[in-house]
């Protein structure tokens, strides 16, 4: 069954951590099964708190998602989105 990582840049707090972040993770994604369903497109709040942007990527199954997210790469890249802004992040099984 399908499932998804949602993120919400809620506050940029450092553009250079960001651009670490965005090579690190790029380079994290190795041979993981990811789709990217939307990235930092046009966002609109219909309720809520306002976000800077949103990611959205598909993978075949939690199973997956779950070695990619914890993977050594990725908590690499991961300590740079974490100095570089607030997220909010959801891991989600499909139907």
């Amino acid at each position: 069954m399908s499932a998804y990582v949602i993120f919400v840049r809620k506050t940029t707090h450092d553009e250079q951590e960001m651009q670490t972040y965005a090579k690190l993770a790029g380079e994290a994604r190795g041979d993981h099964p990811i789709t990217p369903l939307a990235f930092y497109g046009d966002i609109t709040t219909l309720e809520g708190d306002d976000a800077e942007g949103a990611v959205i990527l598909s993978f075949p199954d939690i199973e997956a998602a779950k070695a990619w997210y914890y993977s050594d790469a990725y908590q690499k890249a991961k300590k740079h989105r974490n100095l570089g802004a607030d997220y909010q992040v959801l891991l989600i099984q499909g139907v």
